[in-house]
């Protein structure tokens, strides 16, 4: 695969507090990378150094093999980007505003009413073409977001909340455009919502206190996902060692004398054996529950500070 964005090493200070402290990660044609952080965590900061809008303290950034912060003109045309508020003039018709988005690009003429109209084809605007932005949906303006993001056909689209306020109906679409997006360019979709990742993103990143604490493929993180847990409640208290000593079992926690959460690999599997040895022992198995993991356990205790 084509790489296509190279940051190295970022680190980003206000003042003396650590916005971002050296992260390194690439992008590459094809890939849509889910990009998750708590309030505070340094999402923002990042998205925006790699924008241009905020220069690292040090580290680089490539695009499409171009510095940055050297040659910022030359990297930005490889470059497409639509913030949390679309930045739309809502007295324009939809495709006013997309021309004199092109004119900014300094594309001639007749590029911009090609790109115009494969821009609307893609993102779904031709019925509502000739309309003042100002009197379109919620859904309609953040498909125009879109469409004013990929107008110059950028090797490089950062979308940061695209479907926030949005119905269903339109986060289905929208999700959809950004999966058709990802085909033929490299993807960044900054999102809160978790199951937006596993349904538009193939790789997922997240940062927490400034630091990028999981780089994963949606693949791998499925796997995560499918990590075992078990909920057993026995009629007397279980020798914890002896179901730790148990292959495959990662980790215990008791939640009561009495009841216990058991975590372990999937490829191992050992419900039997756990099985198994609590009759074995006496310890009377009452209730054995499975526990489907979601990936909003995997972001909470890999961000909370406590988490065991």
């Amino acid at each position: 695969m084509t790489l296509l964005l190279e940051a190295d090493h970022l680190y980003r200070y206000y003042g003396k507090r650590c916005a971002v402290n050296d992260v390194s990660f690439t992008l590459s044609r094809g890939e849509v990378l889910g990009f998750l952080g708590p309030n505070g965590a340094g999402k923002t900061t990042t998205l925006q150094m790699l924008c241009g809008l905020l220069a690292p303290d040090t580290g680089t950034i490539k695009i499409n093999g171009i510095d940055l912060l050297s040659q910022p003109k030359r990297a930005k045309q490889s470059l497409g980007y639509l913030p949390d508020t679309p930045p739309l003039y809502r007295d324009m018709t939809v495709q006013e505003f997309l021309r004199y988005c092109g004119q900014l690009h300094g594309m001639a003429k007749p590029q911009i009413a090609r790109a115009i109209t494969q821009a609307q084809d893609r993102c779904g605007l031709q019925e509502v073409t000739h309309r003042l932005i100002g009197q379109l949906s919620k859904g309609f303006q953040q498909r125009l977001g879109i469409a004013q993001a990929i107008l110059h056909n950028p090797d490089v689209i950062i979308l940061d909340e695209p479907t926030v306020g949005l119905d269903p109906l339109q986060i289905r679409e929208i999700r959809a455009l950004i999966r058709e997006l990802g085909q033929g360019h490299g993807v960044i979709l900054s999102t809160h919502i978790l199951s937006e990742v596993q349904e538009s993103c193939t790789h997922v990143q997240i940062i927490h206190q400034g630091q990028l604490i999981l780089r994963e493929n949606v693949a791998g993180l499925n796997q995560q996902l499918e990590a075992g847990s078990l909920e057993v409640t026995t009629r007397l208290a279980a020798d914890l060692p002896v179901l730790a000593a148990i292959p495959g079992v990662t980790r215990i926690k008791p939640l009561t004398d009495l009841r216990l959460q058991i975590h372990y690999r999937a490829s191992d599997n050992p419900k039997q054996k756990i099985t198994e040895t609590i009759m074995a022992r006496g310890w009377g198995l009452q209730e054995l529950t499975p526990i489907k993991k979601s990936m909003e356990d995997i972001f909470i205790s890999l961000t909370q500070d406590d988490a065991p």
